[in-house]
């Protein structure tokens, strides 16, 4: 899941009541759903904090998300021998295409490239909260 909007608040509880730990400023976070009602989703997001967002702010898109405050090459086929195609700047997001066998398609702002799993937020199948 992605943040469809921003600003976005991130409370400690499901419902308007609870008290807003911090807010996102930046749509397109990638987040991982940890718990739903109806109405919230419990998310982690790639900092390791934990905090509930309503099902509006969110969209089905998957991104991935470089954590590093290094650069990535992006490949043009899953090798690390292969020819870099892009580069996906440290900190930054890209919109998840396919995975397979380790690697990742991505596209970063019209260019495309291949991804270790392993050097970006966002694709584990385990929790990656505190």
């Amino acid at each position: 899941m992605t943040l469809k909007k921003a600003p976005v608040n991130a409370r400690g509880g499901p419902g308007e009541d609870y008290k807003v730990l911090w807010s996102y400023p930046a749509k397109g976070v990638p987040l991982q759903v940890v718990e739903e009602t109806d109405d919230w989703r419990r998310v982690c997001d790639p900092e390791g904090g934990v905090g509930w967002v309503h099902k509006r702010s969110l969209d089905g898109h998957r991104s991935v998300m470089r954590t590093s405050s290094r650069d990535l090459i992006l490949r043009d086929r899953p090798s690390d021998s292969a020819r870099a195609s892009a580069v996906m700047a440290g900190r930054s997001t890209a919109e998840l295409l396919i995975c397979k066998t380790g690697w990742c398609r991505v596209s970063v702002d019209h260019a495309k490239g291949w991804v270790r799993m392993s050097d970006v937020w966002g694709l584990s199948d385990k929790l990656q909260c505190r």
